[in-house]
């Protein structure tokens, strides 16, 4: 090889690896589910020069993956165990990036009657009193946490829920699969859902209740707490996270025609 070529080769090699950055995000799997991480991913490595590594897991493990200084930051939903986060210094600040909302998922033929309900309560309250097949995340998510909200909000007692009430201790996927093969009902957020291939004869029987709000929030790991975390890539990430690129592409990925998530971040 001729040395000027020689050359050539080496600087865009050294280049190559100059631009390769990467830093570690935790996600939930409603989030990875939803496959908005394959739009978004590829666009901030195009836009940012930053390779996003994602562990996928739930709320609480993202938030112990945090606590550890595992991660660089987290995308998350689950408000009251965020503000904990933070207020224990281990996050330095969050910062509301998209919403969606959950649904309650349930057999067509509907034999607890949810959706003739008034109330997201009145239908879970209505699950417990017919005691029929109802799939829980038991992972400590975001999505599981709000399921235990909803229960306590009607006054049910789960340890007295008998085995119609199955916690699995999987990701939203994997819930999804147990109630579809259970013909159970089911709390999922909705962009998990569209996204589902094996639907079975589940179907959205409940929707639209103020209690069933769900916003991801963004929260860099603080490095006063751990040293080695990659505050400066992990603050590039969100600058583009709350960015009219990221907007966009947030408000415009749909499936079957239906929008997944809408981008609220303030300061864009």
């Amino acid at each position: 090889m001729k040395l000027p070529v020689l050359s050539a080769v080496l600087a865009a090699g050294l280049a190559v690896c100059a631009a390769a950055e990467e830093m570690k995000m935790a996600v939930t799997t409603s989030f990875h589910n939803s496959g908005l991480a394959e739009i978004l991913l590829p666009a901030i490595e195009e836009e940012t020069g930053i390779t996003v590594e994602l562990l996928v897991v739930g709320t609480g493990q993202a938030l112990r993956l945090g606590e550890a200084g595992d991660v660089d930051a987290i995308l998350v939903h689950s408000r009251a165990a965020e503000d904990a986060f933070v207020e224990a210094g281990y996050g330095t600040h969050r910062r509301e990036i998209m919403y969606n909302d959950f649904v309650l998922i349930g057999p067509q033929g509907d034999p607890a009657g949810v959706a003739k309900k008034d109330g997201i309560v009145y239908a879970m309250q209505a699950i417990a009193m017919a005691k029929v097949p109802f799939v829980s995340r038991g992972d400590e998510s975001g999505t599981h946490k709000r399921e235990l909200d909803l229960w306590e909000l009607a006054e049910m007692d789960i340890p007295r829920f008998g085995d119609w009430y199955r916690a699995v201790g999987a990701g939203m996927g994997a819930a999804l699969n147990t109630a579809s093969a259970m013909d159970a009902y089911i709390l999922s957020d909705r962009a998990s859902w569209l996204n589902f291939g094996n639907k079975g004869n589940l179907a959205v029987l409940f929707d639209g209740d103020a209690m069933l709000f769900n916003q991801y929030a963004y929260i860099p790991v603080n490095p006063a707490r751990h040293d080695h975390v990659k505050a400066d890539l992990a603050r590039q990430v969100e600058a583009w996270l709350v960015s009219e690129s990221a907007a966009r592409l947030i408000d415009l990925y749909t499936i079957e025609g239906e929008k997944l998530f809408t981008f609220n971040a303030q300061g864009s």
